[in-house]
């Protein structure tokens, strides 16, 4: 058994250990609510958005827009969204096996993110090249004009015939307890595409009315479609960035609670540990005791 200077430096050590856990829990859940609101207040916009580009599609005519204009995939970037530090759970393990399991050497990565950078500047492509273009710097306040860096980046790779698709990898913010991988393609744009939320398959509702446009939808495409491309991305940041923050505080939480737990299981063995060594006094001076008389 340990003895009693044992369990105090362990209790000491684990009580300071509880007090970090917790402050890093109410920090987290600081930023989640933030987060969270961000998220959550972007999505009613970005349906929306779907809804418009989904309606001016087929009223674009035979207008061959090339983000419209579907071509053999013999290259796709795939941005992926991580999170610069750890301490939130499975969140980045979730995603990379994700990664891993659709991952092919003729894939491209854009990351954002400490965590995924570091996984994907070790894939190599069939010649041993790198695969990983670019790296962007995270941020909890991130704007939507950064992010647009990120789209005009990918834009201008599929424009270029660079890549010939791009899709998002992220974590999906469901509520603070569950956040779930998404992977999905966002260029070339099609109706199949946009009807697909969170890996899921839906259709437009009945009465759903088609959108009137000025000028021509024609005219539109040039600057509605990037702007649809950029707010996929910023949205997905913002979602992952609520995710990142639910996952760390429920990390956090449930660190403290483990640690006091803990503490509990090791005050018992203290006490047990310190009740044994004052009956082995008692013990000792009773034998000396009757020893002597």
């Amino acid at each position: 058994m340990a003895t009693t200077r044992e369990i105090r430096r362990r209790i000491r050590s684990i009580k300071n250990t509880a007090q970090i856990t917790k402050a890093m829990q109410m920090v987290a859940a600081s930023k989640m609510r933030k987060a969270q609101q961000r998220a959550i207040e972007g999505r009613p916009y970005q349906n929306l958005f779907q809804e418009i580009v989904q309606s001016l599609i087929p009223q674009a005519g035979q207008l061959r827009h090339p983000l419209l204009q579907a071509r053999p995939i013999q290259k796709e970037a795939v941005f992926v969204i991580g999170t610069d530090k750890g301490l939130c759970g499975p969140l980045n393990t979730n995603l990379l096996r994700e990664i891993q399991k659709r991952h092919n050497p003729n894939h491209r990565y854009v990351s954002m993110g400490k965590k995924v950078r570091n996984y994907l500047a070790l894939l190599k492509g069939n010649q041993g090249e790198n695969l990983l273009l670019a790296d962007f710097e995270l941020k909890d306040n991130l704007s939507f004009r950064e992010a647009k860096r990120i789209g005009n980046f990918l834009i201008e790779k599929y424009l270029n015939k660079e890549i010939d698709a791009i899709s998002i990898a992220y974590s999906h913010f469901v509520n603070p307890l569950v956040q779930h991988p998404i992977y999905r393609r966002i260029a070339p744009i099609s109706q199949v595409e946009l009807t697909k939320k969170d890996n899921t398959q839906e259709t437009a509702p009945e009465n759903f009315v088609p959108f009137n446009f000025e000028p021509s939808p024609e005219e539109l495409l040039d600057n509605i479609l990037p702007f649809y491309i950029h707010l996929e991305i910023y949205q997905s940041i913002l979602d992952n960035l609520a995710s990142e923050h639910s996952a760390r505080m429920v990390a956090m939480k449930s660190a403290t609670e483990n640690a006091k737990s803990l503490l509990q299981d090791l005050s018992l063995e203290y006490n047990k540990a310190r009740q044994e060594s004052i009956t082995k006094e008692i013990l000792e001076i009773s034998t000396a005791h009757y020893a002597i008389g």
